[in-house]
């Protein structure tokens, strides 16, 4: 009996041992499986991953036998198109112009002022035509000033060809920029229009306008961003920083209307456009937003931005200065005196002390040199401007200032600029 019941266990250990590696067995076939499944999965995705990279979901799926018209892309996701072309009405890309001019049209308005002109012999009436931009229901308009300078009568006129008068009720020549208010419209509804940040524009970046070139109202055109922070002298002969560049063709009439993105909010005001003959060219150019949501509360206001200045005489370093005076730099703006008592002469300032004369002006040398404020470098007239366009005075910078060789940074209370203050830059 021993002898059966041993054996007995071997066979059923020797079973049970059997069954216990085929199950381990097929564990491990399994688990071979899966793993190889997944690397070429991993591999699969990381080959769909380069495809998309180098050639976008259109590429992908062409891949794929997928015949794709247009892909729109969004902030919530991809929307494709596909098939017989004949069966769309419109492409994508038309339908996102479409749903843009609709939401923003009738935001847009048609400005004409008048103006007297001196011609040889007797003063005419000129008109001068431009676009702007509802601020608000209150009736505020933002445009060009050069739209409405000098202007003796404002004519707005709207989508539905309602117009009404208006008065100027702030101007910013140095940015180019007016608001305007039309008067008497009663309960006629307006359509203010809608800003974005400008502070993240990408050259490339899809763009379009609305405006009224030529007369020809709220015409809509399209185009790209072509370059960013461009210093653009205006009409008026100033140097207007950070301005948008775009190849969107805009003429005579656009000026004062919004530059839009894709979601047509308001990234810029179209100002001026850039020609070697008179003709467009393919250089537009726009105030940006982000500078004119500054400046247009001072303008409701005020009717005019206050901003911060430096009470000195100066003038912009020259290689021809610099080595007469014998300057141990080579750019930046020289400080040939400042105001007796005033702020930049309580900081410590100091200007020339020794007199000659540069081209018709009198200057005095062996003063401080500005070469930079608030961490910007300081290399020309220009920067000096940029650097303290949105300050006022009584506020409190850094200005870098290289004295004899050596640099130092002194904190500065600005006073009030003016155009006499200005008037003190010598060029």
């Amino acid at each position: 009996m021993k002898i059966t019941k041993t054996k007995g266990f071997k066979i059923v250990f020797i079973v049970l041992t059997i069954i216990v590696f085929i199950i381990i067995g097929i564990g491990l076939t399994k688990w071979t499986d899966t793993i190889e499944k997944k690397q070429e999965a991993t591999t699969l995705i990381r080959t769909l991953q380069g495809i998309l990279t180098t050639s976008g979901e259109d590429g992908l799926l062409k891949l794929a036998g997928v015949d794709v018209n247009d892909i729109y892309y969004s902030e919530e996701g991809v929307t494709i198109f596909y098939g017989d072309n004949e069966k769309w009405f419109y492409s994508a890309e038309e339908l996102q112009n479409m749903s843009v001019y609709e939401k923003c049209n009738q935001g847009v308005v048609h400005i004409t002022s008048s103006y007297e002109a001196t011609q040889t012999d007797s003063i005419a009436m000129m008109n001068n035509t431009g676009s702007g931009i509802v601020l608000d229901d209150s009736g505020f308009i933002l445009t060009n000033f050069h739209v409405v300078d000098q202007a003796l009568n404002i004519q707005v006129s709207f989508f539905d060809e309602e117009e009404f008068k208006a008065e100027v009720i702030g101007k910013d020549e140095e940015n180019d920029l007016a608001i305007i208010k039309i008067e008497d419209f009663g309960d006629y509804k307006l359509y203010p229009m809608e800003f974005s940040t400008s502070e993240n524009l990408k050259v490339g970046q899809k763009v379009l306008a609305i405006g009224n070139p030529f007369g020809y109202d709220r015409t809509m055109v399209n185009g790209m961003i072509s370059g960013i922070s461009r210093p653009v002298r205006n009409s008026q002969g100033k140097v207007i920083m950070g301005m948008i560049q775009t190849d969107a063709p805009l003429n005579p009439g656009n000026s004062g209307g919004p530059l839009l993105n894709t979601q047509g909010k308001v990234i810029g005001i179209n100002t001026s456009t850039y020609s070697s003959n008179g003709e467009y060219q393919g250089l537009g150019f726009a105030v940006p937003s982000s500078l004119v949501l500054e400046v247009v509360p001072d303008l409701i206001k005020n009717g005019k931005v206050e901003r911060g200045w430096i009470d000195i005489v100066c003038v912009q370093l020259s290689p021809q200065l610099v080595e007469f005076a014998s300057i141990p730099v080579d750019k930046g703006i020289l400080i040939s005196q400042v105001v007796p008592s005033g702020k930049a002469s309580k900081a410590g300032l100091k200007g020339g002390t020794r007199q000659v004369h540069y081209g018709n002006n009198v200057i005095y040398i062996g003063g401080d040199v500005i070469v930079g404020l608030n961490g910007e470098a300081i290399n020309e007239f220009d920067d000096l401007y940029y650097a303290l366009s949105n300050t006022k005075a009584g506020n409190i910078v850094e200005v870098t200032i290289n004295r004899n060789g050596n640099e130092k940074i002194l904190k500065l209370e600005l006073v009030k600029r003016t155009s006499d203050n200005l008037s003190w830059l010598i060029r």
